[in-house]
């Protein structure tokens, strides 16, 4: 099963969005991404539709947030992506009425289900600005080069 690394792509973006004067196409976060521009326009629809981003039409047109990093976090960004899966594991159901699987899917159920309450916890707890910071002291350590320019 590929991984889903669309949380961790539009974390990056909104980022470089914050530190980026004006708005960015979707042509120039598509090259970022090494993606196609509808993929980006398809995703970004959803944080719009949050009141995360905006974006404008035309000559001059792009991308900008709409609110500041410190009010946005990785819960809000992992919703408006749909919420995907967190964990690739699954339970099994092709016997439902055996009872070491009623007791296996049932371990495993309710570990998944904390472990994912755990993590979205988290998640509500982290900020873009605190990864934004993250970046900025990362940056400034020796040999840590810029961040290339859109």
């Amino acid at each position: 099963m590929p991984s889903d690394n669309r949380l961790s792509r539009m974390l990056h973006v909104l980022i470089h969005m914050d530190q980026h004067e004006g708005a960015l196409t979707s042509a120039a976060v598509a090259r970022m991404l090494q993606t196609n521009p509808v993929v980006v326009r398809r995703t970004m629809a959803g944080l719009r539709e949050a009141g995360y981003v905006q974006s404008e039409k035309g000559h001059g047109g792009g991308w900008t947030l709409a609110r500041g990093l410190e009010q946005i976090t990785l819960l809000d960004v992992y919703r408006s992506l749909g919420e995907p899966p967190v964990f690739s594991l699954g339970l099994a159901g092709d016997s439902p009425e055996c009872l070491i699987e009623q007791a296996v899917n049932d371990a495993l159920e309710a570990e998944l289900r904390e472990a994912r309450q755990r993590l979205m916890a988290r998640f509500g707890a982290i900020t873009l600005a605190g990864l934004a910071r993250d970046f900025a002291t990362r940056r400034c350590r020796p040999g840590g080069a810029p961040e290339p320019s859109l």
